[in-house]
C-alpha cells in the first residue's frame, strides 16, 4: 500500500531541502516526503495525486512566496485534499499573519523559522497533527477506478468487461454521486477531461478517456497476441467446454492455446449461482468456476488470448490455420470449436435503442447493486433466468419473471423453481410477452402483452434482463464446416447420411464422436448440434474430445 504523503512547499531551495531532510528523518518510515519550490506547481501535483487516489496527510507551506502566499496555497490545497493537516512556516515578523490564518483560514498550526532543534520545535507538534490525521484515515482504494454514468452503454460495456475478466475496479457513477465531496474533488482535479466519459484511472496515475475494453485490456496486461505461431491444439472459446479441453489437453502434453472473444467462462461465467454442479454442494458462482478453471489451465501452461476473436479458418494439408481479428494467424494440428452461443435478440420496439441503458442481455451481475429498491424484469424461463432472478432478488424491491408458457416447469430445473417460490419478492407472470420498451435516455417503462387475454399492460421499469434462448455464432467458419439449419456444428454420427461419410472426407474411418466434417477439427459444448445445455456436459465433452484429438494426432 502506498504511504501517505507529507508535502512541503517553499521557494527557498535551502529551506526546502532542510525541511524535507527533517521530515524524512522522523517520518520517512511511514510517509512519503515530497517537496515543491512553487505553490502553483504544488497545486498541479496535488491534482495529479488526487487522480492517482493517493492520500495526503500534511501540507506544510512557507508564508512568504511570490504570486501566492502560504495561506492562499493551503486554502487551495484544502479544496483538493480537505482532510490533510495544514501548517505554515513563517518568520517571527509574520506571526500575526500566521495567528490570523489559524483563526480565519482553517490553518492547523504554524512553525517559526528556524525550527532547530526539530525534536523540540517541529516534531512534537507534527506528531499531534499526524496522530489526529491517522485517527480518521481510511486507506484509499488502490486499483482501477471507472468514472461514468449508469445509463451509458459504453460505461456498462466497460464495467461488464472488467467484471467478467476478474479485474478489480471501483465504479464511480458521476451522476448518482454528484453531491459526494470526494467525487466533486476528483472531477475538479480532472478538469475538462472529466467530460470524456467513461474515464478509467489507473494506480500509476495514467488514465484513458472515452475508454473501450480493448484499450483497457492492453493496459492491464491481458494477453491478446500469441507467443508462437504453431500449437498442437488451438481452442476457440473459453467457456466450460473450452476450459476443460485446455486443462486436459495441456496436462497431457499438448502445446495448447485458447482464444476467447470476451472473457474466460462464457455465458456460464456470468451466472450468479450454479447449484447443481458436481462436487460443490453449497453451489458456486460462474465467475468463481471460471477463475478456478483459468488458474488450473495456466498452471499446465495453457496460453490464453483474451479478449481476442477468431474471424476465419482454413486448412493447408494437416494444418488448421485460424485468422484473428488483429489480422494475425495461428496454425495448429488440431482445432477445437468451443465458442458456445450468444443470447438470441429480442425483437420488440425500443429494445435495441435502450440496450446497455436499462436493457441487458445475460446475467448483468454488474448491475445488481444498482437495482436496489427498484423493480427488475427478467425475460425468459430457463435456468439462467432463474439464477439471475434469485440474484436480483437480493437487492431489488421486486423481481418479475416474464414467461411465454404456462409456468417455469418445462424449462427450469426444479431446485430453482422451488427457490423462486420461497422468495416473497419474486413474481412469475405466465403467458407474458414483452411488446415494447419505453424511455428516452434509459429504460423507464415496458409494455407487456398477456397472450391468453390479449391485454396490453404498460408498467414502470428501470432494468430488464433478457434470457430468451441462444444461437451459435459460427458464420466465421464460412462453408468449411457443416452446420444444421440454426448454425450449430454437426459432429460424429450426425454427419453420416445413408451410410455415407461427409462430402470431402479423406480418411479411412468415420468422424470421431465430436469431430466435424473436417478431420482434426472438433466441436464441443453448446455450439455443437444436439449438445445438452448444461455446464457439466460441456466440461465432459471438452475433456472427452481430447482423447479423440490424441488419436487423430497419432496419425498426422
Amino acid at each position: 500500500m502506498p504511504k501517505p504523503i507529507l508535502l512541503s512547499v517553499d521557494d527557498d531551495s535551502d529551506v526546502l531541502r532542510a525541511i524535507e531532510r527533517d521530515l524524512r528523518s522522523q517520518y520517512g518510515a511511514e510517509y512519503r516526503v515530497i517537496g515543491s519550490d512553487s505553490p502553483e506547481g504544488a497545486l498541479d501535483l496535488l491534482k495529479h495525486l488526487k487522480v492517482r487516489n493517493d492520500s495526503v496527510a500534511l501540507l506544510l507551506a512557507d508564508q512568504r512566496m511570490p504570486h501566492m502566499d502560504g495561506v492562499e496555497f493551503l486554502q487551495e490545497g484544502m479544496r483538493i485534499f480537505p482532510d490533510a493537516k495544514r501548517a505554515l512556516l513563517t518568520a517571527y515578523a509574520d506571526t500575526s499573519a500566521a495567528i490570523s490564518a489559524i483563526n480565519q483560514a482553517n490553518i492547523n498550526y504554524f512553525f517559526l523559522k528556524p525550527w532547530d532543534p526539530p525534536a523540540e520545535h517541529l516534531y512534537p507538534q507534527l506528531d499531534d497533527l499526524l496522530g489526529d490525521w491517522q485517527a480518521s484515515y481510511r486507506p484509499t482504494f488502490e486499483g482501477i477506478r471507472v468514472l461514468g454514468t449508469r445509463w451509458s452503454p459504453r460505461s456498462y460495456e466497460l464495467r461488464d468487461f472488467l467484471a467478467r475478466n476478474r479485474v478489480p475496479y471501483q465504479w464511480i457513477d458521476v451522476e448518482a454521486s454528484a453531491n459526494d465531496p470526494e467525487t466533486k474533488q476528483l472531477l475538479e482535479a480532472l478538469g475538462p477531461e472529466a467530460a470524456s466519459l467513461p474515464v478509467v484511472l489507473f494506480p500509476d496515475g495514467t488514465k484513458l478517456l472515452e475508454s473501450v475494453p480493448a484499450e483497457v485490456a492492453q493496459k492491464v496486461g491481458l494477453r491478446t497476441r500469441a507467443q508462437t505461431d504453431f500449437y498442437d491444439l488451438a481452442i476457440v472459446g473459453g467457456g466450460p467446454a473450452g476450459l476443460a479441453a485446455a486443462v486436459y489437453g495441456a496436462s497431457e502434453g499438448l502445446h495448447t492455446v485458447m482464444i476467447e472473444r470476451e472473457a474466460p467462462g462464457g455465458q456460464a461465467g456470468m451466472s450468479s449461482r450454479i447449484e447443481n454442479y458436481l462436487g460443490f454442494p453449497a453451489g458456486l458462482s460462474g465467475s468463481d468456476l471460471a477463475r478456478r478453471a483459468v488458474v488450473q489451465a495456466q498452471r499446465f501452461g495453457v496460453e490464453i488470448l483474451s479478449p481476442q476473436e477468431a474471424v476465419g479458418v482454413r486448412t493447408e494439408g494437416s494444418y488448421r490455420i485460424i485468422k484473428l481479428a488483429d489480422e494475425s494467424e495461428i496454425s495448429c494440428h488440431a482445432l477445437m470449436i468451443a465458442s458456445g452461443v450468444q443470447w438470441r435478440r429480442l425483437e420488440a420496439p425500443g429494445i435495441d435503442r435502450l440496450q446497455g441503458a436499462g436493457v441487458y442481455y445475460g446475467g448483468g451481475a454488474t448491475e445488481a447493486l444498482s437495482c436496489k429498491g427498484e423493480t427488475v424484469y427478467v425475460v425468459g424461463g430457463a435456468n439462467s433466468a432463474g439464477q439471475a432472478a434469485m440474484n436480483f432478488a437480493r437487492y431489488a424491491d421486486r423481481v418479475v419473471i416474464l414467461v411465454r408458457g404456462d409456468s417455469l416447469s418445462s424449462t427450469m430445473s426444479q431446485y430453482l423453481i422451488d427457490q423462486i417460490k420461497e422468495m416473497p419478492n419474486i413474481a412469475v407472470w405466465a403467458h407474458a410477452t414483452l411488446a415494447e420498451a419505453h424511455g428516452e435516455t434509459h429504460l423507464e417503462e415496458i409494455s407487456v402483452l398477456c397472450s391468453d387475454t390479449s391485454k396490453l399492460e404498460r408498467v414502470p421499469a428501470s432494468a430488464m434482463f433478457i434470457f430468451i434462448g441462444a444461437l451459435p455464432r459460427t458464420d466465421w467458419l464460412g462453408s468449411l464446416v457443416e452446420r444444421d439449419d440454426r448454425g450449430f456444428l454437426l459432429t460424429g454420427p450426425d454427419l453420416i447420411r445413408d451410410g455415407q461419410r461427409p462430402k470431402g472426407w479423406t480418411l479411412d474411418r468415420d468422424p470421431f464422436l465430436l469431430e466435424t466434417n473436417v478431420p482434426g477439427l472438433f466441436a464441443v459444448g453448446d455450439v455443437r448440434h444436439g449438445s445438452v445445455k448444461r455446464v457439466a456436459s460441456g466440461v465432459g465433452e471438452g475433456s472427452v474430445a481430447v482423447q479423440f484429438i490424441h488419436q487423430y494426432l497419432s496419425k498426422v
